[in-house]
């Protein structure tokens, strides 16, 4: 490369990440639209629009009712967001909270839906009028048609004039199709095999009568089109649409079903953030105290590799924060872990590469060759641990509950931009440094030959401290359940329990509520509190453990005496769990296919499916000891349990295939004098700098974080870090112990 390219490529990086830190800095117009404040947040970080509904009728509902509208409202709502939460709320009010939006208006139409869909026939069967037609005059001045019902859904249902519904219909999906009119937005319906026998049979009934049929949705009739000819592939359009946004919100609640109980508004607010101002400063404030440590740490034991990676540790930062805003991303503390997850990732690549580097300058080679040769060795490490991580995080987006789909979607964008920048930007900026004339190879780093580590010999005392420490944590588990009724600290996601709603007499800010308020009650009850506070109201909302009669009197006389607060300005509600049994099965199906689709990727890769059980079990190793670490510490079992599980299980199979893929590499030049044994545990300590510097730099990341963090972010951050010692161990010490035996157990046939 020449000097001026080098320059040139040089002062292209240079701009490209001047430009994109101003764009996240201030935006691209007077608004700062695009900056960092544009961020789309979650309610735990910027709050959002809670909305109440109740369910219409003197009859109190069944739990299986609720529940089953719960789980179908809960589906609806990710629609606006993947961070939405619904609850129950007394035994007939429903709750939904929608981080990102504060117009409640714009979404209070179609959620309380029935969502009930009805194909109805023109004419029962003696020949009476289901329905009429007439013209009326539109809000705009036009002539329009309006369908009337002549009979009531139940009569029409008895009689027969009903053969299609919504359960009928197998995929509903929003889109436009060309008319003699233009073109228009419509809603594609594809009938189940029973649906598609009814729909033929209503199509050719209405066809030989030369009638219409009916398309009845939400309280009325939204079109009637004239049936020409029989439809026997059970596709049928639902058109007109006013939008694109109106198709795709009845082709959702079409999917999802109707609600089994018919709601109505009963108030709606806009609450604020659960943790606070202070906790979004003190994470930003970490993320920048971790990543200044983190490219000092690279380049003091990197030299010039490392301020390159420093380079491309920084254009990383400018472009996720870029991307957040592109991809209009929901940020919420689970996000937060999935990019905490990636800087990780990001500076792993990088140590990899620069390891392979000092490698080859140790062989000899010259340190141009040096450069290309270790970028060109580490690539297979890099790509294998990355996929592996973004397979994961794919099954994920696709298949887990909202909150999971969140963190995927940050971990997706991390992982994708950390191999751009190790691969892409901090190869061309070496490249460069290389042509400008930074040639000696003393700036760079000689690896030295360090003494073989005999871990496998010594897997015994290993597997023994594991099992040790797993046990253990059973037993505390055991205990747990014993004294307290449940294993683990369980939080309100998981257990629900009693909403405090009181109106101060002045407005109460969320800063002093948590150093007032909390403090007492978390004294009267035993429990830990969330908070939300209520935009343009004095009003605070105190989230806790279930209260007996007991417990609220006693809050309701502290809040009387210590503030001020009449007893009618004090109500309280029990309230469900946030997260639903539905999402806990979705979760853990999400996860078991995500290890599914791993195995088949490592399987293919390394030709050797004993490399991907290994890596499994180090997994569910690492996962079992952070659950005794939260048995045993009784941190709180919160939605955040889920991050912070899933970044332990990223981070775990990344490091392990690090280790693999040397050992794979070594078994490739292997002699008949070699022994596995050998094999294994040069490969260890070959990447053993790796396993070290990468968990070392990841963990300064969240410890930062855990320091300057408040008490919600602590309670994350303390097993996260736990989690990456217990990764780096597993894999050092344990991964390639469990494959050795297998391989020694299981011999593969000579070919």
């Amino acid at each position: 490369m020449k000097k001026s390219k080098a320059i040139t490529i040089l002062l292209c990086i240079l701009v490209l990440l001047l430009g994109v830190t101003y764009i996240d800095l201030f935006g691209v117009d007077a608004s700062g639209t695009g900056s960092a404040s544009d961020i789309s947040l979650g309610l735990d970080l910027a709050g959002g629009v809670s909305i109440t509904y109740q369910v219409v009728g003197d009859e109190e509902p069944s739990a299986t009712d609720m529940s089953d509208t719960i789980a179908k409202l809960q589906k609806r709502v990710e629609n606006y967001s993947t961070e939405a939460i619904v609850y129950q709320e007394g035994t007939d009010r429903i709750n939904i909270e929608i981080p990102g939006v504060s117009d409640a208006n714009a979404i209070l139409e179609e959620l309380g839906r029935p969502g009930s869909l009805y194909f109805i026939a023109q004419t029962d069967a003696d020949g009476n009028q289901n329905y009429t037609a007439q013209y009326a005059q539109n809000a705009d001045g036009t002539v329009g048609v309006v369908y009337t019902l002549n009979k009531t859904i139940e009569e029409l249902l008895a009689d027969g004039s009903i053969l299609v519904q919504g359960t009928d219909v197998k995929e509903a999906n929003a889109g436009s199709i060309q008319t003699n009119m233009g073109n228009e937005y419509a809603v594609s319906l594809t009938m189940t095999e029973e649906g598609k026998e009814k729909f033929a049979q209503a199509t050719q009934n209405a066809y030989s009568k030369g009638e219409s049929l009916a398309i009845y949705y939400d309280g009325s009739i939204i079109s009637a089109p004239n049936v020409n000819a029989a439809i026997t592939d059970g596709n049928a359009q639902i058109s007109p649409m006013e939008s694109y946004e109106k198709a795709e919100n009845l082709a959702s609640t079409v999917r999802i079903g109707g609600l089994k109980l018919e709601l109505e508004e009963l108030h709606s607010k806009v609450v604020g953030a659960q943790l606070g101002v202070d906790a979004i400063e003190t994470s930003l404030k970490a993320a920048v105290i971790g990543v200044i440590i983190v490219m000092v740490f690279m380049c003091i034991v990197y030299l010039v590799p490392g301020f390159a990676s420093s380079i491309g540790l920084l254009s990383y930062v400018a472009l996720v924060v870029l991307l957040l805003n592109g991809f209009d991303m929901t940020l919420t503390l689970s996000g937060i872990a999935g990019i905490i997850l990636s800087i990780g990732m990001a500076v792993d690549a990088n140590v990899i590469i620069f390891a392979r580097i000092r490698e080859e300058l140790a062989a000899g080679k010259t340190v141009q060759t040096a450069i290309k040769t270790g970028f060109d060795k580490a690539l297979s490490a890099i790509i294998d641990g990355n996929i592996t991580t973004l397979i994961a995080a794919a099954v994920l987006l696709l298949l887990g509950p909202g909150s999971v789909k969140g963190f995927a979607q940050t971990l997706a964008l991390g992982i994708v931009l950390s191999m751009f920048t190790a691969l892409v930007v901090t190869r061309y900026i070496l490249y460069a440094f290389y042509a400008l004339g930074i040639r000696n190879e003393k700036f760079y780093g000689v690896g030295r030959e360090h003494k073989v580590l005999n871990i496998v010999s010594k897997k015994g005392i290993f597997f023994g401290i594991s099992a040790a420490v797993i046990l253990a944590g059973f037993v505390v588990m055991g205990a747990n359940k014993v004294n307290t009724g449940d294993a683990l600290n369980y939080s309100l996601e998981f257990k629900g329990g009693t909403a405090t709603t009181v109106v101060f007499q002045e407005a109460m800010s969320l800063e002093k509520a948590n150093s007032e308020v909390v403090p007492k009650i978390e004294e009267l009850t035993g429990s830990t509190v969330q908070i939300q506070t209520v935009q343009d109201s004095n009003e605070v909302i105190f989230k806790t453990n279930s209260l007996n009669m007991e417990q609220r009197e006693a809050l309701n006389q502290m809040f009387e005496s210590d503030f001020g607060v009449a007893e009618s300005q004090i109500t309280s509600e029990t309230i469900s769990s946030t997260i639903s049994d539905e999402m806990k099965s979705d979760t853990i199906l999400a996860v078991i296919v995500a290890i599914v689709c791993m195995l088949i990727y490592i399987r293919i890769r390394f030709s050797d499916i004993r490399f991907g059980i290994s890596s499994i079990l180090a997994l569910m190793h690492d996962v079992l000891v952070v659950l005794a670490f939260y048995a045993a510490a009784r941190i709180s079992v919160s939605n955040t349990f889920v991050a912070c599980m899933l970044t332990i299980v990223g981070y775990s199979i990344n490091a392990t295939i690090v280790i693999f893929d040397r050992i794979r590499e070594n078994m490739a030049v292997m002699t008949g004098k070699d022994d596995l044994k050998d094999i294994v545990n040069k490969s260890i300590t070959q990447t053993m700098s790796r396993s070290i510097f990468t968990s070392l730099t990841t963990f300064v990341m969240v410890a930062v974080l855990y320091i300057l963090g408040v008490t919600s972010i602590r309670d994350f951050a303390m097993p996260l870090m736990v989690g990456i010692v217990c990764g780096a161990y597993s894999s050092v010490c344990l991964a390639g112990s469990f494959w050795y035996m297998m391989r020694m157990k299981f011999v593969p046939k000579k070919k």
